[in-house]
């Protein structure tokens, strides 16, 4: 019985999941480790050259449902009065990867000075997106005997184009002061389709993020340029919005070098009528390392849905390094903000 469960399980992820690609992005838990993924005026923000990669594995008690890995590159360039970048993403959801979408992107954020410590930047992002279906590994409702499994014929029709390509384009702006930053971002702009089924729009995402940097000694800078031995707390909000679903990010750090501690809970809003409009999603713990120019981080999502039996939450890791910074002929800083 409890085999046929984890089928019946497995089955249901499978089925959201290839209605999943037109409705909803994969989200990191560590937003801040992975800021080119969620809005392209990130590019540049620290100055210095920066390498991020990052891992999720999501719901793994189900044999590896949703994996997920990621690799950016950004820093600022005087010449342009900007930063640049480039982001490559892979997700691979279902067994032996049956859905699976491969993306490559690469943005410019200009930077200006909007006041006496205030810095705006705005940023437009170009991607190639490749979304494949491996039918063989998909799995269906009428495939399934209840003693030995999946041994049936299904009776669903395999689409001629198990293998789409398309342009995706994004915009982004991003603001920030000494002891604070705020960011807004639209993804997938012109809605291409992503459908192996005829047309199938991909739904704008809208991300907005705030937060804001509390010292919590009685000194007015940090000790070093590097923050060691002062400890502050960040507290933070993101806010996405796609396909008619609204995500709620909680969050607070305390960063007092090198370690990072954080905080976050995740809900959903929906307005099905008869159902709670607050669906409760996660808590997010984190912990990481950095010291001089590299870090090291890792999230675990202790789901609290009606999923937390079935899934064994999310694991999320993610490593950064920081390259030596050319000498710079302007004078702009960089943003403050989490590492993780």
């Amino acid at each position: 019985m409890k085999r046929l469960t984890k089928i019946l399980a497995l089955v249901a992820i499978l089925l959201i999941a290839g209605q999943g690609v037109k409705a909803q992005d994969v989200t990191f838990s560590q937003f801040y480790s992975n800021p080119l993924y969620y809005n392209p005026a990130f590019a540049g923000a620290k100055i210095c050259p920066r390498v991020n990669l990052n891992f999720r594995n999501q719901w793994p008690k189900l044999v590896s449902a949703f994996t997920t890995v990621s690799a950016s590159y950004d820093q600022y360039i005087d010449d342009l009065h900007g930063g640049v970048g480039a982001l490559v993403f892979a997700d691979r959801q279902g067994d032996h990867g049956a859905l699976s979408t491969t993306m490559a992107n690469v943005m410019y954020a200009f930077r200006f000075q909007a006041g006496r410590e205030v810095y705006v930047s705005a940023a437009l992002q170009a991607g190639i997106v490749n979304t494949s279906l491996d039918w063989a590994n998909l799995r269906f409702p009428d495939m399934i005997d209840r003693i030995n499994g999946f041994i049936n014929a299904t009776s669903a029709q395999e689409p001629e184009n198990t293998n789409v390509w398309y342009l995706d384009f994004a915009a982004g702006a991003l603001a920030y002061g000494p002891a604070w930053y705020a960011g807004f971002s639209a993804q997938h702009l012109t809605q291409p389709s992503n459908g192996f089924y005829g047309v199938t729009k991909l739904p704008i995402k809208l991300t907005a993020n705030v937060g804001g940097l509390i010292n919590l000694s009685e000194e007015a800078r940090r000790t070093s340029s590097l923050g060691l031995g002062t400890p502050v707390i960040s507290p933070n909000l993101i806010y996405q919005f796609q396909a008619g679903c609204h995500y709620f990010n909680y969050g607070v750090y305390l960063d007092w070098m090198p370690f990072l501690v954080g905080l976050w809970y995740r809900n959903g809003l929906t307005a099905v009528e008869g159902q709670s409009p607050w669906n409760p999603d996660a808590f997010i713990f984190m912990v990481g390392v950095q010291q001089d120019y590299f870090k090291v981080g890792y999230s675990y999502d202790v789901t609290v849905s009606t999923m937390a039996n079935n899934t064994n939450g999310a694991h999320e890791l993610s490593v950064g390094l920081m390259l030596p910074c050319p000498e710079k002929k302007q004078r702009v800083k960089a943003i403050r903000c989490p590492s993780f």
